[in-house]
């Protein structure tokens, strides 16, 4: 284990944590933070030592407090630091004392409202003491394998009306994991990912980032056996050639999905002023990210809808795309925006047009289809059609990856075209992806079965195409590296084991 793993890895999996802040009131972020920790460690996730600080009680949830981190008894790996700004540097000199390691600085006040000087200091103090510092202003960690919650934003919130809500909501376990330099995009993505019923592995919020940064996070999770794709959000990097150091690395053996905001001069200015971010140009970053095979995207739901891909198909062979569908419309939408992204989508070879004939001959294939890709098997389109269609498509050399445009509305359509595209899945390795346009209930239970059963799913044909695009982008990349096989080999593997 290298010395930036065992550094990082004290963030995740502390033995011994205390909450310098913690508090008896509800609406206080150190009690949200402690009690995520004491409900943790009482459901016997969380396993290590806790210690709330407070100079002014005795006892919180039933935990003995602390005055300060010298009068704890026992050690402490990991401090979790929720005081004003100004208090911040005694705390450090009491952790440098006390022997910690690790401090996560949850509080705003620093460099991002132009007080340079107190982030100074914290950085000063933990160089001397060799303390990695989290932050300031951010989230800290979520990890659901050892129950480290910082997350200070409560999980259920109480309306006026009487009402109860999953406010901050907790995601299920998985293999994502998330780096955000944005606490609050960092809570919505938690949002997103719980209602998609993405998992992830690992959380962290790094805010100012006045030590550890983005590469010392991806370092770790290269080596994390629990990750397998890593979602980036970003407003600056400043250390541009460690960054593609470690990238470089990483995305020979996993995905790096990356959303770096920023890109216009008023945006680098909000930035600025939110986490102390320090602009650079939008075209260096385009440049760096596709030289270390990063995958960048430009707006949230893309960034989503491309982690979703990662999370659930392998990357492709080339860049020839086959289009299934049964409604004309939305397959033109799909062929534009391959198109635009660079991807081929183009007509089938003499052999696969004659499996489409063998078809139509047998009264599977109505006459008046077009399978010429995309194939069309219009409003007639049966589950067998879609299966059948399918098949010939994933059997076909020319076509490395494949969009099922499976729009519900046709009356012979039955759900069970889902079952049978994600059981023929399972027999390929060429990436497939869904689409059912809609937002009634019948297009909202569509897209998740395909995704309980492995196929990325989306609403529109754009998404579904952006999606593909990503997946052969990163398939170009691999290949270029020589490492293509075993990837796809790893996938495979992992793939049968959550089946």
């Amino acid at each position: 284990m290298s010395i930036i793993v065992k550094q990082m890895h004290g963030f995740f999996s502390p033995n011994s944590v205390a909450v310098v802040g913690a508090s008896k009131k509800i609406n206080k972020a150190g009690h949200v933070i402690f009690k995520n920790f004491a409900d943790n460690r009482r459901r016997g996730v969380f396993k290590g030592e806790l210690y709330p600080v407070n100079l002014h009680e005795d006892y919180i949830l039933g935990f003995k407090c602390y005055p300060s981190l010298s009068k704890i008894p026992g050690g402490v790996e990991l401090a979790v630091v929720v005081i004003p700004a100004a208090a911040v540097p005694k705390v450090m000199e009491e952790a440098a004392a006390k022997g910690v390691r690790s401090v996560v600085i949850i509080s705003a006040g620093f460099s991002e409202i132009g007080k340079p000087e107190i982030e100074n200091a914290v950085v000063s103090i933990a160089k001397k003491a060799d303390i990695r510092v989290l932050g300031p202003n951010c989230l800290g960690v979520y990890d659901i394998s050892t129950g480290v919650d910082m997350l200070f934003l409560p999980e259920t919130k109480v309306l006026t009306t009487g009402d109860v809500f999953i406010a901050t909501p907790r995601p299920m376990a998985g293999h994502i994991a998330m780096i955000t330099q944005s606490g609050a995009f960092g809570v919505a993505a938690l949002d997103y990912l719980t209602g998609r019923q993405m998992g992830i592995s690992r959380f962290v919020s790094f805010g100012n980032k006045c030590d550890v940064d983005e590469s010392e996070m991806l370092e770790y999770f290269l080596h994390d056996q629990e990750t397998w794709i890593i979602l980036l959000y970003a407003e600056a990097i400043e250390a541009g050639r460690k960054f593609m150091r470690v990238a470089e690395r990483v995305t020979e053996k996993k995905p790096i999905v990356a959303f770096k905001t920023g890109r216009t001069k008023a945006g680098a200015r909000a930035a600025a002023s939110h986490t102390g971010a320090i602009a650079g140009s939008d075209k260096i970053y385009d440049a760096a990210f596709a030289q270390v095979g990063v995958i960048r995207v430009q707006d949230m739901e893309e960034f989503f809808d491309v982690g979703k891909a990662f999370a659930f198909q392998p990357p492709a062979a080339g860049d020839n795309i086959g289009i299934l569908t049964d409604a004309g419309g939305p397959s033109v939408m799909a062929v534009d925006e391959c198109e635009s992204k660079g991807l081929t989508v183009k007509e089938f070879s003499e052999e696969t047009l004659r499996e489409f004939e063998n078809l139509r001959l047998k009264g599977v294939f109505p006459k008046f289809a077009t399978s010429l890709n995309p194939v069309d098997i219009t409003g007639s389109a049966t589950s067998e059609m879609f299966e059948l269609s399918a098949k010939i498509m994933l059997d076909a050399p020319e076509i490395n990856a494949l969009i099922v445009l499976g729009l519900h509305h046709t009356p012979a359509l039955q759900e069970d075209f889902v079952d049978r595209i994600a059981s023929l899945a399972k027999h390929y390795t060429k990436p497939i992806v869904a689409c059912d346009i809609g937002e009634t209930e019948m297009a909202l239970f569509i897209r998740s079965r395909f995704e309980k059963l492995g196929i990325p799913a989306y609403s529109s044909p754009e998404d579904a195409s952006r999606a593909i695009a990503a997946l052969v982008y990163y398939g170009e990349y691999l290949e270029k590296k020589g490492c293509f096989d075993d990837y796809v080999e790893r996938w495979v593997r992992r793939r049968d084991i959550k089946l």
